[in-house]
Parts: C-alpha cells; sequence; structure tokens
C-alpha cells in the first residue's frame, strides 16, 4: 500500500497543495514550523479521522476559511482509491470514496492503512492512560475497521450514563428532587455491558497479539539493553483470562452493580474499558517513572514499530510515517532504525535537517516551504 499524490485545500496552513508521492522512502526537508507535520498529520487523518496533535477539528482548518479538504490517492494491489475527507469543524465531516459520497465519515477507516511515530509519542509511556488506551484503539480500528462503530458506541453509553449520574448527583447536592431520578441506570448499565464487552474483548485480544512484537521490537531499536513488555489491566475483575463476551459483560455488570453507591456518591462512571490501562514494563520496573530518556524513546517507537509489524502480518503493509523524530535519536538507534524501517512499501520521513536522515533512507526528496511542497531530486 502506499499514497500516490496527497492534495489539501484550507488545511492547516495550506490554502492549495499537491504533492506526488513515490512508493520507498520520501523525505520531506524543512525549517521547523513551515508545515512538514502539516502534510503527514493530513494523512493521518484519513487513516483514523483524528489528529495526532490536537483533540478537536478545528485547529485543522486554515485561519478564515469556513472548512478543510483532504484527498489523497491510494495504491493497493495496484488498484487506486481515491479518498476525500471534508472537516466542518462543529458539524459531521464529508466523505468520498472513488467519487462518491460515503454514508458516514467513519466509512473511509481501512482505506488507508498508516502508521505514525512522532514526538508527541513519547507521552504513550510518559502520559495518561487515555493516551495508551487511544493507541490500542487505534490499531484496533485499524485491524478491523468494525470497531470504530463499537468504540463510538461506548463512548456515546458513557457520555449518556455520566450525565444521568451527573444531574442525580447535583440534585442531591442542591437538596431538591428534580432530576434524580436514576430509574434508567439499570437500561445503560446493560448497554455499558454490551459495547464494552465487545471493546474489552478486542483490546485484549490485540495486546494478546501484540506483546511479541513489541519486545523484538524493543530489543531491536535499544540492542538488548532491557526487556520490554506490555498487559492490560482492565478496570473489573475477570474470573480468569478470556476474551468470551458473554463472560467480560457478565463481569462489567457485576462491577457496576458493586459501584453503583460511589458512582451515585461522585457522579461519575467508575468501572469499563474507559478506566482501563495498559501497563509497560521494562524488566521488573513500570516504564513510567523508570524509564530514562533515551529509554522512553525506544519503547515509544517499539510500539509504533510493532503496530507496523503486526499489521503487516496482517497482510496488508501500511504506509510508516516518522515524524521529525531522527533529530531525537542518537547515531546508534538512528541506524538500527533505518535498518528496520528500509523495507517498508512507502516510508515518510519529515526533517529540518537532511543530515539526520541515514543514508539508506535518502529516496524521493522534497523541500517544504511556507505553504509550498517542491521536489527537488
Amino acid at each position: 500500500m502506499y499514497v500516490r499524490r496527497l492534495e489539501l485545500v484550507d488545511f492547516r496552513s495550506y490554502e492549495r497543495v499537491g504533492v506526488d508521492l513515490e512508493p520507498g522512502a520520501n523525505v520531506l526537508i524543512g525549517a521547523n514550523g513551515v508545515g512538514k507535520t502539516n502534510l503527514v498529520e493530513a494523512l493521518g487523518y484519513v487513516a483514523t479521522l483524528d489528529s495526532h496533535r490536537v483533540a478537536t477539528d478545528a485547529p485543522l482548518v486554515r485561519m478564515g476559511a469556513g472548512s478543510a479538504v483532504i484527498r489523497c490517492a491510494i495504491v493497493h494491489e495496484g488498484r487506486e482509491l481515491l479518498v476525500e475527507l471534508e472537516i466542518v469543524p462543529g458539524k459531521a465531516n464529508r466523505a468520498r470514496l472513488g467519487r462518491s459520497p460515503a454514508r458516514r465519515a467513519r466509512d473511509v477507516l481501512g482505506a488507508l492503512r498508516l502508521v505514525l511515530f512522532a514526538p508527541e509519542d513519547l507521552e504513550l509511556v510518559r502520559g495518561d492512560p487515555a493516551e495508551r488506551r487511544r493507541y490500542l484503539d487505534d490499531l484496533l480500528v485499524s485491524r478491523q475497521p468494525r470497531f470504530a462503530g463499537v468504540r463510538a458506541d461506548y463512548e456515546r453509553v458513557v457520555k449518556q450514563r455520566n450525565a444521568l449520574l451527573r444531574t442525580a448527583y447535583l440534585a442531591r447536592k442542591t437538596g431538591g428532587t428534580r432530576g434524580g431520578d436514576l430509574s434508567t441506570l439499570a437500561v445503560w448499565d446493560a448497554h455499558l455491558a454490551r459495547h464494552g464487552a465487545d471493546l474489552l474483548a478486542g483490546r485484549l485480544e490485540l495486546v494478546s497479539a501484540l506483546a511479541p512484537h513489541v519486545a523484538k521490537a524493543y530489543d531491536a531499536v535499544a540492542a538488548g539493553r532491557g526487556a520490554a513488555g506490555i498487559a492490560y489491566r482492565p478496570s473489573v475483575e475477570l474470573p480468569e483470562p478470556t476474551t468470551d463476551r458473554e463472560v467480560l459483560a457478565g463481569a462489567l455488570t457485576a462491577a457496576l452493580a458493586e459501584s453503583r453507591s460511589a458512582e451515585v456518591e461522585r457522579g461519575t462512571t467508575l468501572v469499563g474499558p474507559h478506566r482501563d490501562e495498559l501497563a509497560l514494563t521494562l524488566g521488573p520496573l513500570p516504564a513510567k517513572g523508570y524509564a530514562s530518556h533515551g529509554e522512553s524513546w525506544s519503547f515509544a517507537l517499539a510500539l509504533r514499530l510493532a503496530a507496523y509489524d503486526l499489521l503487516r502480518a496482517d497482510g496488508i503493509e501500511p504506509v510508516l510515517v516518522l515524524d521529525d523524530v531522527f533529530a531525537e535519536l542518537d547515531a546508534g538507534r538512528r541506524e538500527r532504525l533505518a535498518e528496520l524501517v528500509g523495507g517498508a512499501s512507502q516510508l515518510l520521513v519529515t526533517c529540518a535537517v537532511d543530515d539526520d536522515v541515514p543514508a539508506a533512507l535518502r529516496g524521493a526528496r522534497y523541500e517544504v516551504g511556507e505553504g509550498t511542497v517542491r521536489r527537488v531530486d
């Protein structure tokens, strides 16, 4: 799989730009702040319907414009598919597949399989559990696009359930009775258990498949200095290690009943996949709080490389993006990374200094300026 062409209209700093890309290595060179990351961010958005840099869509639209358009031509097994997304802040995004309107924007998920590693990924190791849950869910959707619906359904249920609990909490605090009725909470419990069990089973299956790839990738990046591991830590107690959805739904239902009084007291949902953790370890110690800066970088990189290897094992080689990564790595890690990714079907590298990129990865080269992209080789 590779992206043959990318076009942007009113996306970030670009009023209008188009760039033809090549299979193999593509290096985007330019000073900091000229828009290199904006290009790969757009591709990441097509792959996940999300930005790795911001939580909302509004910053993606160029100042003064009402919407932004991302258009890319994706080649897979000799066939080309045109994907177009229109981003409209505050409204539902619109999508087209092969020039035909898609019913929902998320129908484009799966058209582009992409793994992106960026400096922000250090938060996968050092940040809150939400960062690691997002990593798992994005990868889950990349492997099985149906989980985009599961994820959306679960988040909707948690939002509705929290609103009910919050209303009851505020009613109690003010001494009133209006809004304090929790008679429908059992209905939302059932929805949470059903959708949560599906999401939880998907994550557990994913972590089981991913773990050996993480260990292997960390060993390669860190040259054998330390053993990396991952393990899923659910917020509910499971009677046995299982991915059986009925068993998981039962465990969630029991946990919700047990935490009912605490949830009413605090006005929020305290159990479910939105409270789970992906534990990262280096040897016997947790990576968060114990890993050095270099070890944290290696672990974050290993998580992305493991995702890349797992997708390849599924039979579709994804596009690989390394956004401003080599400047953060020492010479040894640069060369080891180059060896690991040199065979990618398509690799996009952004850098401010051309010499930061190992010679083995210097394929097609592009000069990125203020609002412009020009091929220079």
